[in-house]
């Protein structure tokens, strides 16, 4: 039976309404008075010695206010890193300045040079056109095997090569895992590409400047998926302003998926112009500049090998991966190959020895970040992959060979450093393998076959860690911030309360599943609870939205805040009905006494909370209001089992998804109705990377896949209608709620589904081809095919 509010209902998302109704407040819909705009102009060489920028016939069109080169930020801190990696040898990663403007060399394609400062954006850009730009090129760095080669230009000349770090994970174990692979009945290999990715939130990035010379307080109004650490990054490390100087705001944003995480050029040169000019500066990024200047995605070349014993259980794995992490160190990049991959390499399985080697590069391309799933979609693409392949080469059932090498005991600690506290790996398999229907599959296929289709069926397992944590121990992994998060809870009078978060929303719903919480907790409605969040001055230090953190992290402060309010009002209402403060029950938005039909209502005690005339002023100090931050003891570990479904036409290579099932374990949930919204968008963009996205460089650094002409994003016609469960639930025994996480899944586990299904669809038509790497495009199916039949 369904609720009708409160946890486990499916609330209808109340944000919803000035979304839909055009009532929402995007950055770029905010427009101070006298502001002035921004146009970049930016590199359109890959590589090259700066050696002249000329503005001076620039300065002179109209409408410009000021035009800013290097120079103006020689004497700034640059962009800084958020995360240190230690290499396997203990040395600290390689680490160069990423500057505000380029200054001295350029190092990819959109890289800002210059930006003009004038009435409007039109004069801007005239303006920018007449900057004379002197560069000699440099033969760019693109290959990142090549870029590790001693012939190869440098990307930065300060840095003794393009290799940032070398990192292996568990080191200790590499001899035991070599011993492993030498010992093994059978071995499989397998080479693939994780083929780099761009973000392409429905809003691009805005970023507004403003200034107050007569306080001295600067305002950025940015598209931010967590306002505190671009305030603390940016005032502490690049402009050297005092947070309580620095106000952030992050209002509406329209999607994010990780690309809006990370401190950008742009937010740091609005906020410094604002008060070099003295007024207001914005920027609003245009589509094609989003290619250029937004962090990619992905972008791994990876070895990886599964050792088996003679009955088929797992006895080792290592890989060996290439990261790409462009030209510059992005905010989070270094620990997305490593701590954020590296550790869910066991994934579902029990697999004794594990071995991860990751080869950090820089090449001049974008930077490369966090992107939906961040470092757990390489994982388990890896993982998922090379299992199914070992599956075809054993011939055995790659489902049966998946529950064969189960976690089954829990908690579980992996080879990889982390602990899985729950699960039940076997129950979403179950789940899997009734709604996909799969013992109605040889009909499917059959029928496919006779209109002169293939059709294949494929199926992953993963798993994630969200809600990364905790602050001490990613300190000591490299984290230069901590990962706590924050909540104050502030009842007024009348008895509706307002909870203000350091998470962040951009597309997640919190303002509907936060309030779900908090209302059940003391048993009113949910209209009661307004939730604040994306501005650093109303709201206590938190560190934003990203990793499917939000409930889990964020959620868990609101519990701990909304827990220190209802023991206080327990205080006054045990007073009020002058019985012990034992005695008192809190149910359905009423203090009563235990046994006696005594009670006070919430709103009476809230009220008498701020007109304290029959108040126990001798204990507590009037008013209802609450902080409380969270630091988790442990990740979450959400997992599931997807089955996709395809059919393949052999005479184009073109690959249409027929069905497609998850079945997802996320603990406790919250609001059903938005989780399954979560896994719809995440299955879209993994779908999108297993077919369709690509983004493309050619050997002189050029950005080939720079606009939606050449870059293909999924379409409705692109996809099925999914079969989404998450019935299967173990609740995460380490925070208040039960909550693990679901915001990546979709993302993490349908890659490798789709690709497993295209491969068992074309060897039911004779094409045995053992992998081909994403896109799985019409062309490269096709391709495969040819080479197949010779």
């Amino acid at each position: 039976m369904l609720k009708d509010g409160g946890i486990g209902a499916s609330s209808k998302r109340r944000e919803d309404v000035r979304f839909l109704t055009g009532a929402g407040n995007y950055t770029d819909d905010i427009n101070i008075r006298g502001q002035a705009h921004v146009f970049f102009l930016r590199s359109d060489v890959a590589h090259g010695t700066l050696n002249a920028v000329d503005t001076s016939a620039a300065e002179q069109m109209p409408g410009v206010v000021r035009i800013f080169t290097g120079a103006d930020f020689a004497e700034i801190g640059g962009m800084p890193c958020g995360w240190q990696i230690t290499d396997r040898q203990g040395n600290p990663m390689q680490e160069p300045r990423h500057p505000v403007l380029a200054h001295g060399k350029v190092r990819h394609v959109g890289e800002p040079i210059a930006a003009v400062v004038a009435e409007t954006l039109g004069q801007a850009r005239d303006a920018a056109e007449a900057i004379e730009v002197e560069i000699d090129d440099l033969p760019a760095v693109v290959d990142m095997k090549a870029a590790l080669q001693d012939a190869t230009p440098k990307v930065h000349n300060d840095l003794t090569s393009n290799l940032c770090y070398d990192w292996g994970f568990v080191e200790e174990n590499r001899e035991a895992v070599n011993k492993a692979f030498e010992d093994a009945a059978h071995v499989t290999t397998l080479d693939l590409v994780n083929n780099r990715l761009i973000a392409n939130p429905i809003e691009p990035r805005v970023a507004i400047g403003d200034y107050a010379r007569g306080t001295g307080e600067h305002t950025l109004y940015t598209t931010s998926q967590n306002p505190h650490v671009i305030r603390l990054l940016m005032g502490a490390f690049v402009l050297g302003i005092p947070e309580h100087k620095l106000r952030v705001v992050a209002p509406d944003v329209g999607g994010g998926f990780g690309s809006k995480i990370f401190h950008y050029q742009e937010e740091a040169f609005c906020t410094f112009a604002a008060k070099a000019c003295n007024r207001p500066v914005k920027w609003t990024s245009s589509r094609s500049e989003a290619f250029m200047s937004d962090a990619h995605g992905r972008d791994h070349v990876t070895r990886i090998e599964l050792a088996l014993d003679k009955d088929n259980n797992f006895t080792a794995l290592r890989t060996d991966t290439h990261a790409n992490m462009g030209a510059y160190l992005s905010t989070f990049a270094p620990s997305v190959p490593t701590w954020l991959h590296g550790t869910l390499m066991a994934g579902n399985y029990r697999t004794p020895l594990i071995y991860v080697n990751v080869k950090a590069v820089f090449t001049n391309t974008v930077p490369v970040d966090a992107y939906r799933g961040a470092g757990r979609p390489e994982a388990t693409y890896q993982l998922e992959r090379v299992v199914d392949k070992a599956a075809h080469e054993l011939g055995v059932d790659p489902i049966a060979l998946r529950r064969q090498n189960f976690v089954t005991e829990f908690p579980y600690a992996t080879p990889v450093a982390v602990e899985y506290d729950i699960g039940d790996y076997v129950a979403t398999m179950d789940k899997l393998e009734e709604l996909a229907d799969r013992d109605g599959f040889v009909t499917r296929r059959k029928e496919s076959e006779a209109r002169g289709k293939l059709r294949g069926f494929g199926v992953n397992c993963y798993i994630e860690a969200c809600g990364i944590a905790p602050s001490n121990l990613v300190g000591q992994l490299g984290a230069r911030a901590g990962l706590y998060e924050s909540a104050t809870v502030r009842v007024n009078a009348t008895g509706g309360l307002v909870v203000m978060t350091g998470s962040h929303s951009h597309g997640q719903g919190h303002e509907t599943s936060f309030a779900q919480v908090v209302a059940e907790m003391i048993g009113i409605d949910e209209n009661m609870v307004e939730i604040v969040h994306g501005d650093t001055a109303n709201t206590p230090m938190g560190m934003g939205t990203y990793g499917s953190r939000s409930i889990a992290v964020g959620g868990s402060a609101m519990v701990r805040a909304t827990e220190k309010i209802i023991a206080k009002a327990k205080k006054i209402a045990s007073h009020l009905l002058e019985a012990s403060e034992n005695d008192i029950e809190l149910k359905d938005g009423a203090f009563s006494v235990a046994g006696t039909d005594k009670s006070v209502a919430w709103g009476d005690v809230t009220l008498a909370a701020y007109v304290p005339h029959n108040y126990p002023l001798e204990d507590i100090e009037p008013g209802l209001e609450e902080t409380a931050f969270y630091d988790p003891s442990n990740f979450t570990y959400p997992a599931g089992t997807y089955a996709c479904e395809v059919e393949l036409d052999p005479e184009t290579g073109h690959v249409s998804i027929e069905r497609f099932t998850a079945a997802d374990d996320f603990g406790n949930v919250i609001n059903p109705m938005i989780v399954t919204g979560q896994v719809h968008g995440g299955l879209a963009q993994g779908i999108g990377q297993a077919l369709l996205e690509n983004c493309a460089y050619d050997g002189d650094g050029q950005l080939l896949s720079a606009s939606y002409m050449d870059y293909a994003m999924p379409r409705a016609s692109d996809l099925p209608f999914y079969s989404v469960d998450h019935s299967c639930q173990t609740p995460c025994t380490h925070n208040p709620l039960g909550v693990k996480g679901c915001g990546e899944a979709g993302a993490i586990g349908s890659p490798p589904s789709v690709v497993n299904a295209v491969l068992d669809a074309l060897r039911s038509g004779g094409f045995d081809i053992g992998h081909i790497d994403m896109p799985l495009t019409p062309a490269r199916v096709w391709s495969a095919m040819r080479e197949t039949a010779g």
